[in-house]
């Protein structure tokens, strides 16, 4: 018996050796995308012009990294936030732990260059190495063309400056050790060609991040295979409030099959910002995540482009309650 007690003592305490060695490994050499590139973004107004486009528009960085009135009808952004960061995704939304976003000001960039930016975009690891948590869809941005991530840069470098000092995020054990895990190289390619509508598409769908929130989540937080853009996901609006996201698959009955593309652009031009003004919600009633009035003003040959794309993949029959 004792000897039994004694192999049992000894390989519990190798078993507690190899997760201690395992945490060790995943929090100092993990995440491990590469160094940050050595590069110099020039600042012309070709550049900002296309990367605030892109920003507000396509892949939407402000929606995050300012301050958004959720008082409105889809929370548009508050006057005077731009980039400051802040926004709070918290255990209340589900979350597995608490995370912020940063401000991106220049303010906040100063000392970053931009190369550690263009890392942090397309890897979600920071100048300092440390991952970012993936609300921040970074696993798309990196499908973005270099150029496009420099001309985001060259936008940020070129916005107002604001003094916002912003809480460290924290994640939960042992989410803390995974977090480290998920960050991969990036996998910029080429932007396809425009005429090109499917591919092209394909291509402003991915780095806009529209499978991120129009796929739902197994429980342990993975997309469900086979759902991809088929909508489900349940989020969080307060107020014990859940909004469910829509199928973008070209199913008839639960998705865009019906839609033609003429309905799918005027469903986004509704919300412009020239003939939009949000209504104010009261509690308990529809509210939304969908930051409509900053897709708006996306280009209407981009949103068609997006709906030739969303045409062409599998249809995916998905009844959803959209809020209750």
């Amino acid at each position: 018996m004792k000897k039994v007690l004694k192999a049992i003592g000894w390989l519990a305490l190798a078993v507690v050796v190899i997760a201690a060695s395992a945490a060790a490994y995943l929090q100092l050499f993990m995440p491990n995308v590469g160094p940050a590139p050595d590069l110099k973004v020039e600042i012309t107004p070709q550049r900002i012009e296309h990367g605030a486009y892109l920003a507000n528009h396509v892949v939407v960085c402000m929606d995050c990294h300012s301050a958004r009135d959720f008082s409105k009808f889809s929370g548009p952004l508050q006057s005077g936030t731009l980039g400051r960061g802040g926004e709070k995704f918290s255990k209340e939304f589900g979350f597995p732990g608490t995370f912020f976003a940063r401000n991106i000001t220049p303010a906040s960039l100063a000392d970053w260059t931009d190369g550690e930016i263009y890392r942090v975009i397309t890897t979600g690891v920071t100048r300092h190495g440390k991952a970012v948590f993936p609300v921040m869809p970074y696993k798309y941005y990196s499908m973005m063309d270099p150029e496009d991530v420099k001309d985001i840069i060259a936008y940020l470098r070129s916005i107002p400056a604001i003094e916002n000092q912003v809480p460290h995020s924290k994640a939960d054990f042992p989410f803390n050790f995974i977090l480290n895990t998920i960050p991969k190289k990036a996998e910029t390619a080429p932007r396809p060609d425009t005429a090109d509508h499917i591919a092209y598409g394909r291509y402003l769908t991915h780095i806009a991040g529209c499978m991120e929130c129009h796929t739902p989540n197994d429980d342990k937080g993975q997309k469900v295979k086979g759902m991809e853009l088929a909508g489900g996901w349940e989020m969080s609006v307060g107020g014990g409030k859940i909004v469910t996201t829509a199928n973008l698959t070209p199913d008839k009955e639960t998705g865009l099959g019906s839609w033609t593309s003429s309905d799918f652009i005027a469903k986004f031009k509704m919300y412009a910002d020239s003939s939009y003004t949000p209504p104010t919600v009261k509690p308990g009633e529809f509210q939304t995540i969908m930051p409509w009035t900053m897709y708006a003003n996306m280009k209407t040959s981009d949103l068609a482009a997006i709906y030739a794309y969303l045409q062409s993949v599998p249809a995916v029959h998905n009844p959803i309650t959209k809020f209750k």
